[in-house]
């Protein structure tokens, strides 16, 4: 990190300071190395002996966790002259973000956002990752409401912003598509005259002093295991990562970047991941979070990896739809039932309404349930796949999937 003066600290909480300088921010004191900061975020304050053990050189209990970490990001952010591109989207956030990291390392010095540091605290930290020599800092950006994205924005002053796409999440809090347009359409707004904005062929943008690139259905072709996204061959399979390729794409030529021939993307944690299962089956890991449109693609996928293979799906509730939550449900168990899924897992309350759009399945109230049911439910040779919102917690089922002995 480019090094901070820890006289920064001061009106942002309690701090305990030993030097002059810090070198490092963390929120978790098992990731200190000598000349960080601990920020004790939360519960963090039972933590500050071990982050001194560990070699904290300063220690900051924050009056307002938000405000000292957005200081001290902005502050790291000012220093830095990394081109910042910032992303955000309904969903494919977190994989575009892996995908343009994956993109322009072999170019330029980069760092990207870990996992889904996507949030108040995500943002500063990742900015607070910056060094004298970043050329590149990859962000995404959250919202879980009108303004937050704003804030980051602010923060991290992108110099391009991609939005992945617009659909029905956190409708509990913006109520409408439109809200949701209107929200992700803060970054647009935050982008600064002659930065680049890249939206999907139908976003708003009223802006007439940036850039606006308009991602449309970008053609693709499968070769050799691999799929090929304008000119580049990426390790992927799965065609709803065609458009997030698009978007990656489409900022490193925004970065003026070099196109490399072909790229290997090491994708975060219960996306899509892909494991052998006995008797030839296999699962297909996409725990993280799910919505309406990504149930849909994510079932679209299991049919097409499944082949001859019985489909078994075990889904979650998807969250934050509000009130239209219980037809998303119905229609994605409709879906399901169209894409010919033999047997449905549902998982959660919300859940019972995939049984109501006509799939065979049954439903159990939590993942502890679901637990109890894998072993009869998953046959040698099935095809799996395991899909929720974060809060469900499915990532023990498709880890206990990968744990069933050979039968």
């Amino acid at each position: 990190m480019i090094a901070l003066e820890t006289t920064l600290l001061e009106g942002l909480g309690r701090a305990e300071v030993r030097a002059d300088r810090v070198t490092g921010v963390q929120v978790d004191s098992r990731r200190i190395i000598p000349g960080d900061l601990f920020v004790a975020v939360g519960k963090g304050t039972d933590f500050l002996d071990d982050a001194v053990a560990n070699g904290a050189v300063a220690t900051l209990v924050p009056d307002e966790a938000f405000a000292a970490l957005a200081r001290l990001g902005g502050a790291v952010r000012e220093r830095s002259s990394a081109r910042v591109v910032a992303i955000t989207g309904s969903m494919g956030k977190t994989s575009t973000k892996d995908i343009l990291a994956a993109l322009c390392m072999p170019a330029a010095r980069t760092i990207a956002a870990e996992a889904s540091y996507n949030n108040e605290i995500g943002v500063p930290l990742t900015l607070c990752r910056l060094e004298e020599d970043t050329a590149v800092c990859i962000l995404e950006l959250a919202m879980r409401g009108f303004g937050q994205i704003a804030e980051l924005a602010a923060i991290a002053r992108p110099a391009i912003g991609a939005v992945t796409n617009v659909g029905p999440v956190h409708l509990e809090l913006v109520d409408s598509l439109e809200g949701v347009a209107r929200a992700k359409g803060e970054l647009i707004a935050a982008l600064p005259p002659g930065g680049t904005a890249i939206v999907p062929s139908d976003f708003p943008v009223a802006r007439d002093d940036i850039d606006v690139v308009r991602i449309g259905d970008p053609a693709t072709e499968r070769v050799d295991g691999r799929t090929v996204v304008g000119g580049v061959s990426f390790n992927f399979t799965a065609r709803h990562q065609v458009q997030n390729a698009a978007t990656a794409l489409a900022a490193l030529d925004a970065l003026g970047l070099p196109r490399p021939e072909t790229v290997e993307v090491d994708f975060a944690r219960w996306r899509g991941e892909e494991n052998e299962l006995p008797g030839g089956g296999l699962l297909i890991n996409d725990a993280y979070n799910a919505n309406p449109v990504s149930m849909r693609a994510a079932l679209s996928y299991l049919v097409e990896r499944a082949g001859p293979r019985r489909r078994v799906a075990i889904l979650g509730d998807m969250a934050e739809l509000g009130r239209t939550g219980p037809q998303y449900h119905r229609e994605v168990g409709e879906a399901a039932a169209e894409l010919g899924v033999d047997e449905l897992l549902a998982v959660g309350q919300l859940s019972r309404g995939y049984l109501e759009g006509g799939v065979s399945g049954r439903w159990v109230a939590n993942v502890h349930d679901a637990l109890r049911q894998v072993d009869e439910l998953v046959r040698p040779g099935d095809a799996v796949l395991v899909k929720a919102s974060r809060a469900v917690g499915l990532e023990a089922v498709a880890e206990a999937l990968t744990k069933i002995p050979t039968r």
